[in-house]
C-alpha cells in the first residue's frame, strides 16, 4: 500500500473500499424508497440477439429496461465486451440474469494501481545497430491506462516524428484543462473514462482533479514517459540520478487513457478504454494497476486483455506490489504479460552517523543541505502518547519532546514521505525510517520534506539499540547524491508480488521482472514529487518505486520488439522476452531475493530479468493463439457461458477431446502436486517450437532439476529446423516424487544451437 500516492491513499481509506470489492451508493427510487443500487457489468451473447432487433444497442437498451424503468445506462459496450454497465439493485441484476441472451450479470470492481539509467542498464544505449529503423518504430503506438497524462512534460516533445500513423483512428478529449492542442505527433491520444467512477462515487470535484486526461497525480506521467518518452537531456530530480531520460522505445507513440481517478480504478471504465484503445489502433497496452485475482472471465482486465490480443495487441500489466507474501500476484492470465520489479545498479546513499562514532548506510532523495552537526536523537515511541506512535501517524508526536531533535520512525502503515512530514509539522530537524520484519533490507528512496534517510531492519535494531542504552544519544545524517555500479543488481524487489499462480497453478507467473525501484521518469507539474498537500514543490522528472514501474519498461520493449518483428503475435514477442531473460549475473552467482537476501526462484522472477537485445533475436519462440486460449479455458472447465463471456462468440468445448492445461504453448513450465498422494505424481507436457532466426539450426534440449524429487525427460531432445517460420513438438515429462505440503522445486529447459539459447523455467509446489 506504501507506493500508492497519498492524496488518493487517504481518500480511499476514508472510504473504506478494499480493493476489488463491488462498489455501490444508495440511490432513490420514485418511490422515494432508497435502493441499494451499485453497479453491474452485463455480459450479452450477441449472437443470440433476437431478430426484432436492428441492432445490438436497441437489444442492451430493451434488456435493461425489461426489469428497471429507471436504471440508467453508463457503457454500452462493442469491441472487448459484449454487453453494458448499468446501476442495478441486487434484485435487478438478478432478473436480468434469467433473461435470454445474458451471459452473466457481475459486480463492477475497484481497481488499484500498482504503483534515464535503465535503458544503459538494460543494454540499449549501445546496441543502436540491432535496433528497428527508427521509421517502424515510428509506427508503433503504445496505449497506457492510467491517471492520464501531463501533456507539456519534455518527455511528449514531438521534435523529429514524422507524421502521426494514417492507421490511428484515436481523438485528443478536451476536458477540464486539456484540450485537444494538447497533442501532438508524440502524445497522438488522449482520453478520459468516468462514468463508471462518477456512478459510484458521485460527480468529479473538478476542484481537486481535471475531469480531462490531464493528469494532475503523476502516475500516468510516469508511466507513459518510461514506455516511450522521448529523450530529455539533463533530466534528474533534484541532482540525484542526472543524465538523460528517456523511454524504452523514444520514436514509439503515446496514446493515454485516463481510467483512475482520487478514489481509485473502475471496471466499467476500464473495459470502457479498452474498448476504445483497441478500435483506436493501439499496438501495445500498458496497465499498472490490478484488483487481486478474480477468475478470469470476472476480470474485466483479463477480459478485454484476450480481445487485445485476439486484435494481435500485446498487453503488459504490473504483477502487484504485494509482496514478498507468496501467490500475492495481480493480473494472471496467460494471454498478459505479468511483470515483477528488480533494482537497477544505482544507488542513492545517505548515511546516519551515530553519536558513538558508527555509521548506518541508508537511501534518501532529500534536496536539501545537512550540515553534519550531531543533534539529540530519539525514537518516535518514545516521543508520544499514542500506541503506535513508533509509526510517526499523523498528529501522534509531541512536539514539545521532538523539536530540533532527529526521530526515528518505524516503516509501515502510512507512506514513507507522509512520516517525515510528521515529524517536520512536530518541529522535528530530520528523520531515520526503519525497516521492520515486514520490509526487511529492501530500501526505495524517497524526496523527503526534511533531512530523512531510510535504512533497513538490521540497521535500525543496531540504531535502535544505541538509542535505548545511550543516554544523551545524538545523530546526523550525510548525503552522497547518485553511486551507479551497484552489485549485486538487478535483485528482485522485496515489494514485488510473487507465485504460486493461485487461479491456475499450471501457469508460472510472473513472466519476468524488469527495472521497477527507484526510477526516473516525467513527472506532472499539478503536485510535488511526494504527493502530499504540504509539499509545494514542483519537479520535471520524480524517481518512485512499484511494479508500476517495471510494467511500461516491458510495455516499451514490446514496442520495439514489434517495431522490428511486425508479423510477431503478441505470444511471440512475449516469448522472445522470457526465453532470453537472465537468471545468473555475469559472475556466474544467481539472481537474488532483496526480501531472503538468498537466491531468487522462478516464482520470485519468473523467466529472470528482461534481457531487450537478446530478445530481439530469440533463434525459436513458442507462439499461441486465441484457439490455444480456448482450449486453455476448457482445461479449466469453465461453462460455455462462462469462455463466451471472454470469447464473446459462441465457444463449446468438443465433448470428445481431453484438454490439458498443460498443453498450453507457453515459455515456462509449472505445477501443482498433491502431497497428500503418498507416491510420484507424473505430468507430460507438450510444446511446440517456431523458427524465427536463420533458416536451418539444429537445437539440443539441457533439461536440469535442482531437486532430488524432480526427474524431467524430453522426447525428442534434438529440433533440426530447415526453414525459418518451420514449428517442431516436443513432449516434456516431469515425475514429481512425494513431498511435504508446501515444498517447492525448480529446474530449466533450455535449447541450444551452440549460439543461441532458449531457456524456460520449471516451477512446482506441494499443496
Amino acid at each position: 500500500m506504501e507506493i500508492l500516492h497519498l492524496h488518493r491513499l487517504f481518500l480511499v481509506l476514508a472510504l473504506v473500499l478494499g480493493s476489488g470489492l463491488p462498489c455501490f451508493r444508495a440511490d432513490v427510487d420514485g418511490n422515494g424508497q432508497q435502493q441499494e443500487r451499485r453497479t453491474y457489468i452485463v455480459h450479452m451473447a450477441k449472437s443470440q440477439m433476437p431478430a426484432a432487433f436492428q441492432h445490438h444497442a436497441h437489444w442492451y437498451d430493451s434488456s435493461l429496461k425489461s426489469v428497471s424503468g429507471s436504471a440508467q445506462m453508463i457503457y454500452s459496450y462493442d469491441t472487448v465486451v459484449h454487453g453494458f454497465s448499468a446501476r442495478l439493485t441486487a434484485e435487478e441484476a438478478g432478473s436480468l440474469e434469467a433473461r435470454h441472451g445474458i451471459l452473466a450479470v457481475m459486480p463492477e470492481l475497484r481497481y488499484e494501481l500498482h504503483t534515464t539509467r535503465t535503458p544503459e542498464f538494460l543494454g540499449l544505449d549501445k546496441s543502436s545497430s540491432l535496433l528497428p529503423a527508427s521509421e517502424s518504430v515510428n509506427e508503433v503506438v503504445v496505449g497506457v491506462l492510467d491517471t492520464g497524462v501531463w501533456p507539456e512534460s519534455k518527455s511528449f516533445d514531438d521534435t523529429g516524428l514524422g507524421a502521426v500513423p494514417s492507421g490511428w483512428r484515436g481523438a485528443c478529449e478536451s476536458g477540464t484543462n486539456f484540450t485537444a492542442a494538447n497533442c501532438n505527433r508524440k502524445l497522438i491520444g488522449a482520453r478520459f473514462f468516468s462514468k463508471g467512477y462518477e456512478a459510484t462515487m458521485g460527480p468529479i470535484d473538478v476542484s481537486k482533479e481535471s475531469k480531462s486526461a490531464r493528469d494532475d497525480d503523476g502516475h500516468g506521467t510516469h508511466t507513459a514517459s518510461t514506455a516511450a518518452g522521448s529523450a530529455v537531456d539533463g533530466a534528474s530530480l533534484f541532482g540525484y540520478a542526472p543524465g538523460t531520460a528517456r523511454g524504452m522505445a523514444t520514436r514509439a507513440r503515446v496514446a493515454a487513457y485516463k481510467v483512475c481517478w482520487l478514489g481509485g480504478c473502475f471496471s466499467s471504465d476500464i473495459l470502457a478504454a479498452m474498448e476504445k484503445a483497441v478500435v483506436d489502433g493501439v499496438n501495445v497496452l500498458s496497465l499498472s494497476l490490478g484488483g487481486g485475482s478474480p477468475d478470469f472471465y470476472r476480470d474485466s482486465v483479463a477480459i478485454g486483455a484476450f480481445a487485445a490480443a485476439e486484435k494481435g495487441i500485446f498487453v503488459s500489466c504490473s504483477a502487484g506490489n504485494a509482496g514478498p507474501s507468496s501467490m500475492s500476484l495481480s493480473n494472471v492470465a496467460p494471454w498478459i504479460a505479468t511483470v515483477g520489479a528488480g533494482t537497477l545498479d544505482r544507488d542513492f546513499p545517505a548515511y546516519v552517523t551515530l553519536g558513538n562514532g558508527k555509521n548506518f548506510s541508508g537511501v534518501s532523495l532529500y534536496s536539501g543541505n545537512s550540515k553534519g552537526t550531531l543533534l539529540p536523537f530519539v525514537y518516535a515511541g518514545n516521543v508520544s502518547n499514542a500506541t503506535n506512535g513508533n509509526l510517526c501517524m499523523m498528529g501522534t508526536l509531541d512536539p514539545a519532546k521532538v523539536k530540533g531533535k532527529i526521530v526515528l520512525c518505524d516503516r509501515g502503515v502510512n507512506a514513507r514521505v507522509q512520516k517525515g512530514s510528521v515529524v517536520q509539522l512536530a518541529g522535528g530537524a530530520g528523520m531515520v525510517l526503519a525497516n521492520t520484519a515486514a520490509n526487511g533490507e529492501e530500501l526505495v528512496a524517497d524526496a523527503h520534506l526534511l533531512p530523512a534517510t531510510a535504512v533497513g531492519e538490521k540497521s535500525g535494531d543496531a540504531i535502535k539499540s544505541y538509542l535505548f542504552s545511550d543516554p544523551n544519544p545524538t545523530a546526523t545524517i550525510l548525503f552522497e547524491g547518485t553511486k551507479v555500479g551497484i552489485q549485486p543488481s538487478p535483485v528482485v524487489a522485496a515489494f514485488s508480488s510473487r507465485g504460486p499462480n493461485s487461479i491456475t497453478p499450471a501457469v508460472l507467473k510472473p513472466d519476468m521482472i524488469a527495472p521497477g525501484v527507484n526510477i526516473l521518469a516525467g513527472w506532472t507539474g499539478g503536485i510535488g514529487p511526494t504527493g502530499l498537500a504540504v509539499d509545494d514543490r514542483r519537479v520535471a522528472f520524480n524517481i518512485i518505486s512499484g511494479t508500476s514501474m517495471s510494467c511500461p519498461h516491458v510495455s516499451g520493449l514490446a514496442a520495439l520488439l514489434k517495431a522490428a518483428h511486425p508479423d510477431w503475435s503478441p505470444a511471440a514477442i512475449r516469448s522472445a522476452l522470457m526465453t532470453t531473460a537472465y537468471v545468473a549475473y555475469k559472475n556466474g552467482g544467481k539472481l537474488q531475493d532483496v526480501a531472503t537476501g538468498k537466491d531468487s526462484t522462478p516464482f520470485d522472477h519468473g523467466a529472470g530479468h528482461v534481457d531487450p537485445v537478446s530478445a530481439l533475436n530469440p533463434g525459436l519462440v513458442y507462439d499461441l493463439t486465441v484457439e490455444d486460449y480456448l482450449g486453455f479455458l476448457c482445461g479449466l472447465n469453465y461453462t460455455s457461458s462462462q469462455i463466451n463471456t471472454l470469447a464473446r462468440r459462441n465457444y463449446t468445448c468438443d465433448p470428445s477431446k481431453s484438454y490439458s492445461l498443460y498443453d498450453l504453448n507457453y515459455p515456462s513450465f509449472a505445477a501443482s502436486f498433491d502431497s497428500t498422494s503418498g507416491g510420484p505424481t507424473t505430468i507430460k507436457y507438450t510444446r511446440t517450437l517456431t523458427n524465427v532466426g536463420a533458416a536451418t539450426g539444429t537445437y539440443k534440449a539441457t533439461a536440469s532439476s535442482g531437486s532430488a524429487g524432480l526427474k524431467i525427460a524430453v522426447v525428442p531432445d534434438t529440433l533440426s529446423f530447415s526453414k525459418a517460420g518451420e514449428k517442431k513438438s516436443f513432449t516434456v515429462t516431469v515425475t514429481g516424487s512425494a513431498m511435504p505440503a508446501s515444498t517447492n522445486a525448480f529446474g530449466q529447459l533450455e535449447w541450444s544451437d551452440g549460439k543461441q539459447t532458449v531457456r524456460s523455467p520449471m516451477a512446482f509446489s506441494w499443496a
